[in-house]
């Protein structure tokens, strides 16, 4: 067994957006190595089915309005297993350091004398510029990237600085920003930012389910609610958007191109 991951340690695991393959080396490593994984809702089947068969598997996934466990829960399911002499994996979708309730589980672990690490994953908003074929920074026109979420405890209204977020130099990925697009629209539009301002949308990034919208801030309410499924979404706001719009725009002229001129096209691009 490596010596970073002996028995009664615990491993916050990043297992990315779900695409298997862009699992990291050290995530599948410590997969392997695991003797039980806790894992979330969100994390992919792919990557799951890496997880050897004679490794204990628990799900402990919480999805909007579905949650098998509370936090309080699976705090103490991890340390419990922990505490046996397991290796113990906790593997959660994307980065376990954004928006994935790390602090609590590491606090808890910590609160009982018990080692816990963690292996970054690549975070949903990167997964969302790949799939978009777009950057979120640009030169000149988004100097920031910021990581918000626009998902609130039940009962409790968004504490969310729109004013600090309505940048026109920012680029905002906006995670669990589904339900609460006609808020995000209406906000950021309140505190200064144009209605023309570039968004994309993007659900089961990574996955050959993904799906991806490009409108503007003051449409995005209608393209959340029309255009998104059941699958998990993330929102970017911001200038640097607008390539993923271009790119849209170009493909949709290739596809009305007259036939005719897809065929001239072709003789000249294809082997003979």
């Amino acid at each position: 067994m490596a010596e970073d991951f002996t028995s009664g340690m615990v491993w916050l695991v990043g297992a990315g957006p779900g695409d298997p393959e862009l699992l990291t080396r050290k995530a599948e490593r410590l997969i392997r190595a695991a003797s039980v994984v806790f894992y979330d809702a969100l994390v992919g089947p792919g990557v799951l089915d890496l997880v050897p068969q004679h490794i204990r598997r628990v799900p402990v996934g919480k999805r909007s309005g579905r949650h098998s466990k509370d936090q309080k829960a699976i705090d103490e399911l991890i340390v419990e297993a922990a505490l046996a002499g397991e290796r113990v994996v906790r593997l959660k979708g994307g980065d376990p350091a954004i928006f994935a309730r790390a602090t609590e589980e590491i606090e808890a672990c910590r609160a009982a004398g018990v080692a816990v690490r963690i292996c970054p994953g690549i975070t949903a908003a990167s997964a969302a510029a790949a799939d978009l074929g777009l950057s979120l920074t640009l030169r000149g026109l988004a100097r920031k990237l910021v990581f918000v979420t626009a998902h609130a405890r039940a009962g409790e209204a968004l504490d969310i600085d729109w004013t600090a977020l309505a940048d026109p130099q920012a680029t905002l990925a906006i995670y669990m920003g589904k339900a609460a697009a006609g808020e995000v629209s209406a906000q950021l539009i309140a505190a200064g930012l144009s209605g023309a301002t570039p968004v994309a949308l993007a659900e089961n990034a990574s996955l050959a389910t993904s799906r991806n919208f490009t409108t503007r801030l003051d449409l995005l309410p209608l393209a959340a609610k029309s255009a998104l499924g059941d699958g998990p979404a993330l929102i970017l706001v911001g200038a640097a958007v607008e390539a993923a719009r271009i790119t849209e725009r170009e493909t949709k002229r290739e596809y009305r191109r007259p036939r005719s001129k897809i065929s001239k096209l072709n003789s000249l691009t294809m082997p003979r």
